[in-house]
């Protein structure tokens, strides 16, 4: 039974990468297909590639989530069924809503949500998860604000001298690169959060002798993930991508490249940042270079609820998960 769990539980968290890369396809292609930098398709089967390289980058955030949110040597493998089935029911509830919630955070809520009802208080590191996902969680998206505001008002004065129509097109080009690198360090740190939760489901069972991320692990999640994102979350692109603010190809270009250096920096450091958040609040900053009133905050404020709830919305749905996992395993 314990194997036929351990399968389940690989399963289902492979599952859950899917919907992490169709529900956050938009964080890498949303502003690339707004400003006509690329077609949907093209953007789509370029963020899936990026996605599945920046997989293999590190394994710093994959650690972080298994070891450092709940206890590794209390938690079993029934709880991360429980937490992982939490998460996969907020993303698909999110997407269904056109909401661009995160799936990290979801799934972290899970993990925190199945762990209570396993263990009590003693299941989660608070320190842990203060430190390494709810304070990145606040500084992150203002430190992308204000990277986009800065980098684009650099481009407004340096471009200033050319027309409208050649700083379009080389804009868009400039979105090539700058949207490929965004979907790579996507991929970098999302990828590696199921990454973990598979490496702890192993080290619960007893299958690995010591936490670490097996090669198939990191392949099946990459692979996962790039799929995920090639099937595309377009309900998700049309709020990030054009509801937000009208986006113009030098807005897209200075989003992207922020959003992307911010979670390469975290990635590094093993934060599991929201690449939801992150992109959400630079698409923010590049609006805001405009007029305040450009950037129609009414959106950006349902946003804002669905980050709020996301992590004790997806704990509750893995707690109630708990004990129907129990009773079936």
């Amino acid at each position: 039974m314990d194997s036929v769990l351990v399968g389940v539980v690989v399963l289902v968290a492979l599952g859950f990468d899917f919907t992490n890369g169709f529900h956050d396809t938009a964080n890498a292609v949303a502003t690339s297909v707004s400003t006509r930098a690329l077609t949907p398709r093209m953007a789509v089967l370029v963020a899936s590639l990026a996605n599945l390289a920046g997989a293999f980058v590190t394994t710093a955030v994959a650690k972080t989530v298994g070891k450092d949110v709940v206890d590794s040597g209390l938690i079993n493998t029934r709880t991360v069924l429980a937490a992982l089935l939490g998460a996969i029911v907020w993303n698909l509830l999110t997407w269904w809503f056109g909401l661009p919630s995160s799936s990290s955070h979801a799934l972290i809520g899970g993990l925190v949500g199945a762990a209570l009802v396993q263990s009590g208080e003693n299941g989660v590191l608070w320190h842990g998860l203060a430190h390494k996902v709810v304070i990145p969680a606040l500084i992150a998206p203002l430190i992308a604000f204000t990277a986009a505001f800065l980098l684009l008002l650099v481009i407004f004065w340096a471009f200033s001298w050319i027309t409208r129509g050649v700083a379009n097109r080389g804009f868009r080009l400039g979105q090539l690169a700058s949207g490929t690198f965004m979907a790579f360090t996507h991929g970098a740190n999302d990828a590696q959060k199921t990454m973990g939760v598979i490496a702890l489901a192993l080290f619960a069972n007893g299958s690995i002798d010591h936490f670490y991320i097996p090669t198939w692990v990191k392949v099946a999640a990459g692979l996962a993930i790039g799929l995920g994102t090639y099937v595309g979350g377009w309900r998700i692109m049309r709020t990030l991508g054009q509801r937000i603010f009208k986006m113009e190809p030098e807005s897209g270009f200075a989003s992207q490249a922020a959003a992307g250096a911010t979670i390469y920096a975290a990635t590094k450091y093993g934060y599991p940042l929201s690449t939801t958040h992150v992109i959400s609040g630079a698409v923010m900053g590049a609006g805001a270079t405009q007029r305040l009133s450009a950037v129609r905050w009414g959106v950006a404020g349902n946003i804002v609820v669905a980050w709020i709830l996301t992590i004790p919305a997806a704990g509750a749905a893995a707690a109630a998960f708990y004990w129907p996992v129990q009773a079936l395993f």
